[in-house]
């Protein structure tokens, strides 16, 4: 009876854990909104194509300062839509948003 190579099985059985490794930056990659496509917008939870276009066009004007920032341009983006979307990877300025940080924009208060 012939015997398989205890290195074979080894290296098969650990295959689908390098490859799971090797994806995961992948999956939780940041998205900047002041550089996003509307694609990589698309692909955050609970942003659909309607708030994608409305944050595109926002950008246009200018660029987002900071979250207080966003959530005052960006119609129907609170605290509890800014936690979620933050969880999901969307950054402003590369900043996540911090529940309970000061909702004070440079350019005044954010709308709650």
């Amino acid at each position: 009876m012939a015997h398989r190579p205890v290195t074979a099985f080894i290296v098969f059985k650990k295959l689908p854990v390098i490859f799971m490794a090797l994806l995961l930056p992948v999956a939780f990659a940041a998205v900047d909104v002041n550089q996003a496509t509307e694609a990589e917008l698309d692909g955050i939870k609970g942003l659909g194509p309607a708030t994608s276009r409305i944050i595109i066009a926002e950008r246009k004007k200018s660029e987002f300062k900071d979250w207080a920032d966003f959530m005052n341009r960006v119609k129907g983006v609170k605290s509890k839509s800014a936690s979620k979307f933050s969880a999901e990877g969307l950054r402003v300025n590369g900043e996540s948003y911090l529940v309970g940080q000061p909702l004070v924009a440079t350019g005044g208060a954010v709308k709650d």
